[in-house]
């Protein structure tokens, strides 16, 4: 293998190929075996992810070869997703530190934060911001780097993912955002926003059981959410007026789980959002109309609560 594998090229080629024969799932920031071969390679070779592309032909030493390799190995034996071996995720050309105390950064929403979420915001001024659910702290934090001007809230109740969050905050040194231990709304008080996003769990219980072996890596806190994938996303609907200002906006994504929302509130006007990729199960909804429909959010929420469902 020696005179076989000589360059970084050489490297990434056989990674992907060697990840795309052992069946592995890619779903953790990237999407294909070439990227994650390539994010594997240049991190092992302490290379930026950018490098050009003419450094490909760049021979590798056989302790390199061995740290790529070891790196493969890893991959494929453990099914652990790159940024957790890597130590790195990139969102909205920002790098976070990522790590199973917080789900790998990889939501759509990044799109959103980076187009200055219009035309959805239109000119309505955004003076606080709240990411409901942080995780790593990647929406929060991506919101006050390319907004100075607002003040951001990020919220989690899971103590390990706002130590990470809060590592983050320091990575890139933003200094307009604060993180809060909460049970979604329970610890905010009266506080309201001009902005509330999230990204909350919404995977179902069976998709839950069965999913890859990648995905056993990230905490299920961030993954389950009921027999539908609803249990904390009607909760968010029937709480986010009381948060809200008058003209605000709740953006929330639900994944796979827009089908059973739609089927459930059929009557509650939500704009689904379309990225460069299509629509990704997220919409936008206006306080105004939140507030028109709670009585039937409350009563499909709360009959959720009643009936004993987890929270988060």
């Amino acid at each position: 293998m020696s005179l076989e594998l000589q360059t970084i090229i050489d490297l990434i080629r056989y990674g992907a190929s060697r990840f795309n024969a052992a069946g592995l799932t890619f779903g953790h920031s990237y999407d294909n075996a070439l990227d994650e071969a390539t994010q594997l390679t240049l991190h092992a070779l302490h290379l930026p992810h950018d490098l050009p592309p003419a450094y490909g032909n760049a021979r590798v030493t056989e302790a390199e070869k061995e740290d790529v390799l070891g790196l493969f190995l890893r991959r494929i034996e453990e099914r652990i997703p790159a940024c957790y071996l890597t130590g790195e995720a990139w969102f909205a050309g920002l790098s976070f530190k990522s790590d199973p105390r917080a789900l790998v950064p990889r939501s759509p929403i990044a799109e959103l934060i980076e187009a200055g979420f219009q035309p959805w915001l239109g000119d309505r001024e955004v003076r606080r911001a709240l990411d409901l659910c942080t995780g790593s702290g990647c929406i929060a934090i991506a919101m006050a780097h390319y907004n100075p001007d607002w003040h951001v809230d990020g919220v989690d109740i899971s103590d390990d993912a706002l130590a990470l969050s809060r590592e983050n905050e320091q990575r890139l040194q933003v200094e307009n955002v604060r993180f809060v231990k909460s049970d979604l709304f329970a610890g905010l008080g009266g506080q309201r926003y001009d902005l509330i996003v999230t990204n909350p769990p919404y995977v179902t219980n069976d998709e839950t059981d069965a999913l890859p072996r990648e995905y056993a890596h990230e905490p299920e806190l961030g993954l389950r959410a009921g027999d539908d994938g609803l249990d904390l996303a009607l909760k968010i609907l029937r709480d986010a007026p009381l948060h809200l200002t008058e003209d605000g906006l709740l953006i929330c994504e639900v994944g796979e789980s827009e089908r059973a929302l739609v089927k459930l509130l059929p009557e509650l006007p939500l704009a689904w959002v379309e990225f460069k990729v299509g629509q990704m199960g997220i919409f936008v909804a206006e306080c105004a109309d939140l507030i028109a429909h709670n009585a039937a959010i409350t009563r499909l929420a709360n009959a959720r609560e009643h009936a004993g469902t987890r929270t988060a």
